[in-house]
């Protein structure tokens, strides 16, 4: 099929065998499944991986645990590498929102207590550095960073909010509502000049961004590995890099409390850390499949697809212009302006993802961004051009008719 530009739809990956490469997942196939970004999806030699290392756990648990902080320090050697970080530089926590509460925690107020976030900041995070802020006497500081903005404009935003009273900087690498990056780069400069340590947000970069932390100098970062790069779900990475890495500990102390920084994250007691030890089984999987490089470029190249084709179906069944200018987009993610009305804020578009799934049988993101509605499209290689085709066709009109329904007056009962 050609898109109404004319340009041709990403041919399909597939397995060595021929099979689409959805039939090395678990996914239901009754479902559309066109939101990777949020929860991930894994694939099956990484799942039976895990189901292994569980059932070698339940064998005999006395011999599993004491030997766990050494093979989960293995596979932080794998995923570093993956990474392309120094081992000794990262940690192994269950998500982003886990590496960043353990940041917070961690950290004393040595200025004013301010921090500076963006208001394309993922909500926990933003709840956290909030709650931090109270504790230390300060504030939250917002640096408006509009959805257009190219890299000088939204470095400028956050620049604008440093002042000498700024004691942390929380800033995403690819924001989760808006689908955009943020010149993390920059950011990370001016605040080392000013002597400020910066958090980045890094929850979409692994297996997305090849090198996250090249030429990145930030004294925190975080990334999901249950995302793009297919790992297990409760698995992340937290690097730091710099003397304030020496004041991390894992929220829940252990026999490894007096170990260094991040051998200490490697004892967390009865925890089950199958999947950490299960996550270079995933990204291998993809590595010898396919390549990151070959399935970053199909999932960039299919994100643009779908935004096109979904963006002129939205166009003709509202009138209104689909696709978005985010300023600094991402491979493989995509926003899509949904029809005026549909879900103006994050609780509405929430309700509507559950909507959608319901009784549309899809899975999709929905967000929202200034009191705007949108698709967030992010794809993966099991992903196809036809879903995109089929939701444009099916959907879209479906999205159209409830927006136009949600627009009626409501008649008052005398």
């Amino acid at each position: 099929m050609n898109t109404p530009e004319g340009r041709t739809a990403p041919r399909p990956m597939r397995l060595a065998d021929g099979r689409p490469a959805a039939a090395a997942w678990s996914l239901d196939p009754a479902i559309a499944h066109l939101n990777h970004g949020s929860f991930g999806a894994v694939p099956l030699p990484a799942q039976e991986r895990q189901n292994l290392l569980r059932a070698e756990m339940e064998r005999a648990p006395v011999v599993w645990f004491p030997q766990l902080p050494e093979r989960i320090a293995a596979a932080r050697v794998e995923i570093a590498a993956f990474l392309q970080v120094e081992p000794g530089e990262l940690a192994l926590v269950p998500n982003a929102s886990a590496g960043i509460s353990a940041v917070y925690a961690a950290l004393r107020r040595r200025r004013g207590g301010e921090i500076v976030v963006t208001d394309h900041g993922y909500g926990a995070v933003t709840m956290g550095a909030q709650r931090l802020a109270r504790r230390w006497g300060g504030r939250v500081r917002t640096a408006h960073v509009p959805l257009d903005a190219d890299a000088q404009r939204a470095y400028e935003a956050v620049a604008a909010e440093l002042t000498d009273a700024t004691d942390l900087v929380v800033v995403d690498q690819i924001t989760s509502a808006t689908a955009r990056r943020l010149p993390v780069e920059r950011i990370g400069a001016e605040a080392r000049r000013r002597g400020i340590p910066l958090l980045v947000d890094g929850a979409h970069a692994p297996g997305l961004i090849a090198a996250p932390l090249a030429d990145l100098p930030c004294d925190f970062w975080v990334g999901n590995l249950h995302k793009w790069a297919c790992a297990p779900r409760g698995t992340a990475a937290l690097v730091a890099r710099g003397p304030l890495r020496d004041e991390l500990y894992p929220l829940i102390d252990s026999w490894g409390a007096t170990e260094p920084y991040p051998d200490r994250f490697d004892h967390q007691g009865t925890v089950d850390a199958t999947s950490y030890l299960a996550a270079p089984e995933a990204l291998a999987f993809v590595e010898r499949t396919w390549g990151w490089e070959r399935a970053r470029r199909y999932m960039a190249e299919l994100a643009d697809y779908a935004e096109r084709v979904i963006g002129a179906a939205v166009a003709e069944h509202t009138g209104e212009r689909g696709p978005v200018d985010v300023g600094m987009p991402v491979p493989g993610m995509r926003l899509v302006r949904l029809p005026s009305g549909l879900a103006d804020s994050r609780e509405a578009a929430d309700r509507l993802r559950d909507r959608v799934a319901a009784e549309l049988g899809v899975e999709a993101a929905f967000t929202s961004f200034g009191g705007t509605a949108y698709l967030r499209l992010s794809a993966h290689v099991y992903n196809t051009a036809a879903e995109y085709e089929q939701f444009a066709r099916a959907c879209v009109p479906v999205l159209a008719e409830w927006a136009r329904a949600a627009a009626q007056p409501v008649e008052k009962v005398s």
